[in-house]
């Protein structure tokens, strides 16, 4: 087959670093969804970008679309034709919008009756042909956070579009986005080769770009930026902190990158290391430089998007500029020093956490009490610390140096309490607390952290949802999902056994004159949140049924939830899985709710009725001591012994007997051994 190279670049002004990950992405999706449409095959997409240029390469494209035979169903013949037999507007639509004479229809007998039917045969478009369709939509249809118009255009774009190069197998795609006409012509790097330059394919497109100083290809860049900042680093006596988010940002911020290094005074070095680190990160894109144990050196390197012949005007720029910078850290630091953090306490009762939830102190007096209760249930021993660290862990809020680096909270409380003389577990703490910031992110190292963070996040989940303040599929402003899953997340690694529901309910319980909807409503709401993130946490490792099964049986508990989510994993390669399940689908099936009666063997007829049940009290004698012991998997091994007297049960009885004594007694049975299954999970929900 005869196939071709599509090849399309878009240059613009600058696009922020975080729109452009996102968009080659989305244009990956669009050209294989609008190819697919078309019914064009390819064999290979790459995407590459940099902060000026969009970059979009399919190989193996045929040169001709396929040919093929299309089908449609139209209206029902009631609707198609009137009376007399004659075409209806239905049928006349139809027809037109196949591109076919009413008299080339032709009929349909489906399940729901008779329907109009076409079938054609549809000779292949050139797919030069086709692309200038699909080349102006897909510029067109890149979703942006933002987007812009410029001058008097109706078209929009992140920033404005300068060139367009658009070419099938070297030949120009014409078309234009606005005023730009789609060419061959590229530009080079803008301050240091901004020529145009003809492009001829993708791989003439890559040698030429670094000709003008253009380095596409973003992994590329990035290894460039690893290897230069790991170099500079060493030859200035230290090592590189790794930073991999940054990292990521800085390769999207330039075309042709070169590390360069700087230095600040050593009296800053006074300062917190992660006030200082955060300073270059996040205001200026450096890099910051650390000794054998970690300790911060006076030194920083920044990725510049030139070659410079005097590195040292660029440096000294740059050192102008941080010096600024940590200098108002410092100021800020000593200035915070002058005031203790219990009295910064006090002045959260003047900062508004949430108009219907009241000020920052209120929010921290409840999770300080939820706080205070975990540690009575998990670790009494350390109840004073965390209710200490809860008293504390919001007073950095208030803080100069949170105010100047909101980065920083929770990271400056541990280092003005360490300062102010608390133990080190108090200060760990109010930094842990924020913990995990993101889903599969560090969690507190801790149980005093540990408690305050789960009281101070399920406090912000039932407080917004006691008021109103559901997140939706669109929108999430206080982040909810991400605190649900912390929780979750926390109470797992650390194999804390409590009650979900009790400590929803005495959450809601200190928030009960800030609700206005009814407490018994908002606690369904909220433990039915916990259930959907936890099934999609628990989801991704292990089957869907196993998850959905195992929480049928019991959501209160999460660590005893997960131990019967992995038994039941495991239990479903027994041998006897398949069978015994199938056997107690039947059980549930038969008992529905269930009957409250005991069993009196005195009513069997049968031997298999005697014989099941003799195995079940056997079985439930020994499954009840595991079960408590949250032996989940050797419990139903035991109650999988039942399968041979279920079996033969079901040959010989019939359980549904006309004697009304008989057949309570027998569902009776049958109750006893369903609820001893239904203690780890609901059978009848497993695959």
């Amino acid at each position: 087959m005869n196939t071709k190279e599509l090849f399309l670049e878009i240059g613009c002004e600058e696009i922020p670093a975080g729109f452009i990950p996102r968009a080659t992405a989305d244009m990956e999706a669009i050209i294989t969804k609008e190819l697919a449409l078309a019914r064009l095959s390819f064999t290979e997409i790459k995407t590459l970008a940099t902060p000026r240029r969009l970059v979009l390469v399919v190989k193996g494209i045929p040169a001709i679309q396929p040919d093929a035979e299309l089908t449609a169903t139209g209206p029902s013949i009631k609707a198609a034709y009137d009376a007399e037999g004659k075409p209806t507007k239905a049928a006349e639509g139809f027809a037109r919008g196949q591109g076919v004479d009413v008299a080339a229809l032709q009929t349909i007998t489906t399940d729901k009756g008779e329907y109009l039917f076409v079938s054609k045969q549809v000779t292949g478009r050139p797919t030069y042909e086709l692309l200038t369709e699909l080349l102006p939509a897909l510029v067109a249809n890149i979703p942006f956070k933002k987007s812009m118009r410029w001058g008097d255009q109706e078209v929009r774009f992140a920033r404005p579009i300068h060139w367009i190069v658009a070419l099938f197998d070297g030949t120009i795609v014409p078309f234009s986005f606005g005023t730009v006409e789609s060419g061959k012509v590229s530009r080079g790097h803008r301050f240091m080769a901004n020529t145009p330059f003809p492009v001829n394919n993708f791989v003439h497109y890559l040698d030429e770009c670094e000709r003008h100083f253009v380095i596409p290809d973003p992994e590329k860049r990035k290894e460039i930026i690893r290897r230069e900042t790991h170099r500079v680093a060493v030859a200035a006596g230290g090592h590189l902190l790794p930073d991999e988010e940054l990292l990521e940002q800085v390769t999207y911020l330039v075309e042709y990158p070169s590390a360069v290094h700087g230095t600040f005074s050593s009296e800053f070095l006074k300062v917190p290391k992660e006030v200082l680190i955060t300073s270059m990160r996040s205001h200026q894109r450096y890099f910051s430089i650390v000794d054998a144990d970690g300790g911060l050196l006076p030194g920083f390197i920044t990725i510049n998007n030139t070659l410079t012949e005097d590195p040292s005007v660029v440096v000294k720029g740059n050192e102008r500029v941080l010096r600024a910078r940590l200098s108002d850290a410092r100021f800020f630091f000593e200035e915070d020093k002058k005031v203790r953090l219990d009295e910064r306490v006090e002045s959260l009762k003047k900062v508004v956490y949430q108009q219907k939830l009241g000020t920052s102190f209120e929010k921290m007096e409840r999770f300080r009490s939820l706080a205070e209760g975990l540690a009575d249930q998990i670790n009494p021993a350390i109840k004073s610390q965390a209710s200490r660290a809860a008293w504390l862990c919001k007073a950095d809020l208030v803080s100069g140096m949170v105010g100047e680096f909101p980065e920083v909270q929770g990271i400056m409380g541990r280092e003005y309490a360490l300062l102010e003389g608390e133990s080190t577990e108090v200060a760990n703490a109010i930094a842990e607390h924020y913990l995990p910031t993101q889903a599969g992110g560090e969690l507190p190292a801790s149980d005093c952290g540990a408690f305050v963070s789960i009281a101070d996040k399920l406090d912000t989940i039932c407080g917004c949802f006691g008021v109103g303040l559901i997140p939706t599929g669109a929108a999430d402003p206080y982040a909810l999902r991400r605190a649900t899953i912390g929780i979750i997340a926390i109470i797992l690694e650390e194999g804390y056994r409590l009650s979900l529901s009790s400590l929803i309910d005495e959450s809601l319980t200190l928030l009960s004159a800030k609700l206005t909807r009814p407490k018994e409503q908002v606690a369904g709401d909220v433990l039915e949140f916990f259930r959907a993130r936890f099934v999609n946490l628990l989801g991704s490792s292990y089957a869907p049924d196993a998850v959905d099964a195992a929480i049928a049986a019991g959501f209160v508990d999460l660590v005893d939830v997960k131990a019967r989510i992995v038994a039941l994993a495991e239990f479903k390669t027994h041998p006897d899985f398949e069978p015994l399940t199938v056997a107690f689908k039947r059980v549930g099936n038969i008992i529905k709710d269930g009957i409250d009666a005991p069993v009196d063997p005195a009513l069997f007829q049968d031997d298999a009725e005697g014989g099941l049940y003799e195995a079940t009290q056997r079985v439930k004698s020994a499954a009840e001591g595991l079960i408590s012991s949250g032996a989940w998997l050797d419990a139903l091994t035991e109650i999988a012994t039942l399968r041979g007297p279920v079996d033969s049960f079901f040959d010989k009885v019939m359980v549904m007997a006309e004697d009304q004594r008989v057949r309570t007694n027998r569902l009776a049975l049958l109750t006893t051994i369903a609820r001893m299954f239904g203690k780890i999970a609901d059978f009848s929900r497993l695959a």
